[in-house]
């Protein structure tokens, strides 16, 4: 199974098995974590499910559908920002949830 671990704004953690084939952001919705609106529900149309995350093997390059949605997030955008909705499940990924996303 592959493990995914959500760091909230505040510093606690949600670390949630992810179902294989599913996004970071699915794993998140189907596991009510706090903080991945999603408004879109998957494409890449809205930034609600901004998060901040290390560039490791096994995650594709940033579209760019997603480079521009990545201009439209409420909070900062960083070198590390992706939306989770374009991100598959790997195994042992980290993302930092920003404190908002509306």
């Amino acid at each position: 199974m592959t493990t995914i671990v959500y760091e909230h704004a505040d510093g606690s953690e949600s670390t949630i098995l992810a179902k294989p084939g599913d996004s970071v952001m699915r794993t998140a919705v189907l596991n009510n974590v706090p903080g991945i609106v999603a408004e879109c529900g998957g494409n890449a149309m809205c930034a609600t499910c901004h998060v901040y995350v290390a560039q490791i093997p096994g995650l594709p390059e940033v579209a760019d559908a997603e480079d521009e949605m990545l201009d439209c997030t409420a909070a900062e955008r960083g070198a590390d920002s992706r939306l989770s909705c374009q991100l598959p499940a790997v195994d042992g990924l980290r993302v930092r949830i920003p404190e908002t996303q509306i």
